[in-house]
């Protein structure tokens, strides 16, 4: 069709916001949505009725691990996993090796993105107690969400424990921080105490209290310092109470993950073992269950995934020495789908905390939105169609899903990049020009 208005018309979708939904065609030229209403003319018209349409997912926490670590995942195979999951933008952690710590390994994480990344990127950047007085510097580099902050150690090295040390990482900058929230000290003594040998500890070696003193002293620095903070995979049933508190006083914002919204302790770990192995740990079912009561309360603000991948014969390890983390990214739209499918959730929360939250916290250009002038990255699929999860269908390198043989919501029937169709790398680096400044 030669003279055709628009590239391609996605026709009568029911278009899903964070706030209503309704039947709609989207149209789509030079990557971007030129029309949202009622299209005909185009190149390809794509017909979608009875499918549901929502903005490419925003997953603001994952663990591509490359450099480095590339033998559990890297920059290509992580964002391939991702798109094909519906996710099409991802913040990735500066927990590398080495970390991105400074311009210099940034710059590098960046180069090795391009032309390999099969969704748009950014890259946080790390605190360390050496870089504190330069991170106002630092956080509005090109291509940077903000930084992140590890208070209790994880995978690798990154570490800002000490008070002190905080208290100079939050003093310098404005945007929003991002905090890994375990003290440190408490998780180093009841290690020495309990000399676990059980992956059933975990959930005590790393118990609640640690996280929930370390998300009150996290709050009480941010508060002083007058800073934006964010705080990553609530584990506990306390902590969302202390967050709503404090969301009456400062900027606070919070992130929930599907795995603790699904799993559950002792069962998770007498069926997964070291699987289930996560930071901060998968906990009780009266944890998850408050954590479920605080989400139908809108206490939390944005799903991540904390995909974190690690080989099945470096999680076969004997616990303690056993790694932390499971992979999620590509399961993570599905797991969402599967509670909307459940009743749990409706697929306006889906889109607002998955999609448009993530992109006003960090000023994402373009992106979150099915709006006249964002980028067409777009997800068409059909929430009601059920699958079995299996890893031998997954993309990330690491070759297993702690959801294997779950039964799971969601055929995707398309994710688009810049109005693209079809998986390459022709990802971007992300823009935060909202925040820029």
């Amino acid at each position: 069709m030669p003279n055709a208005v628009f590239d391609t018309v996605i026709r009568r979708a029911r278009v899903v916001t964070g706030a209503h939904s309704e039947v709609a065609d989207v149209a789509i030229r030079d990557g971007k949505i030129a029309g949202i209403g009622d299209f005909r003319e185009a190149e390809t018209v794509i017909e979608a009725v009875g499918l549901i349409l929502i903005p490419g997912l925003i997953d603001t926490q994952v663990h591509f691990r490359e450099p480095g670590l590339t033998h559990k995942e890297d920059l290509a195979t992580g964002t391939l996993a991702a798109r094909h999951g519906g996710v099409t933008s991802v913040l990735e952690m500066p927990n590398t090796n080495p970390t991105t710590t400074t311009p210099e390994a940034l710059a590098d994480k960046q180069a090795m993105a391009a032309g390999r990344a099969a969704c748009h990127y950014g890259f946080f950047f790390g605190a360390t107690p050496e870089n504190a007085e330069r991170l106002a510097e630092y956080e509005i580099l090109p291509g940077t969400p903000g930084i992140k902050v590890f208070s209790g150690s994880s995978t690798g090295s990154l570490l800002v424990s000490e008070e002190a040390d905080l208290r100079r990482v939050f003093e310098h900058g404005r945007r929003r921080i991002a905090v890994h929230s375990e003290n440190e000290a408490r998780n180093r003594q009841m290690k020495a105490e309990m000399a676990p040998t059980d992956v059933h500890q975990h959930p005590m070696v790393r118990d609640a209290e640690s996280a929930i003193m370390e998300t009150r002293r996290i709050l009480g620095i941010a508060k002083d310092a007058g800073r934006p903070v964010h705080i990553l995979h609530i584990s506990t049933g306390q902590e969302p109470a202390i967050l709503a508190e404090a969301k009456r006083h400062q900027d606070v914002t919070c992130e929930v993950t599907p795995q603790h919204l699904w799993f559950a302790a002792p069962e998770a770990y007498d069926r997964l073992g070291t699987r289930a192995q996560m930071n901060p740990p998968i906990r009780s079912a009266e944890h998850r269950e408050q954590i479920w009561r605080a989400l139908e309360a809108g206490v939390f603000d944005v799903f991540g995934s904390d995909h974190a991948p690690h080989l099945l014969s470096e999680k076969a390890l004997p616990y303690p020495a056993s790694p932390s983390g499971m992979p999620g990214v590509e399961t993570m739209l599905a797991v969402l789908l599967t509670f909307v499918a459940q009743g749990r959730l409706s697929l306006e929360t889906v889109v607002r905390m998955a999609c448009e939250t993530p992109a006003r916290l960090y000023g994402i250009t373009g992106k979150g939105h099915i709006r006249v002038g964002y980028d067409a990255d777009l997800v068409l699929l059909d929430p009601s169609r059920a699958f079995v999860c299996e890893a031998k269908n997954l993309h990330s390198r690491c070759g297993w899903t702690p959801y294997e043989g779950e039964t799971l919501f969601g055929e995707i029937h398309g994710v688009f990049l810049n109005g693209d169709r079809e998986i390459g790398p022709e990802g971007r680096q992300l823009r935060f020009d909202g925040l820029e400044g």
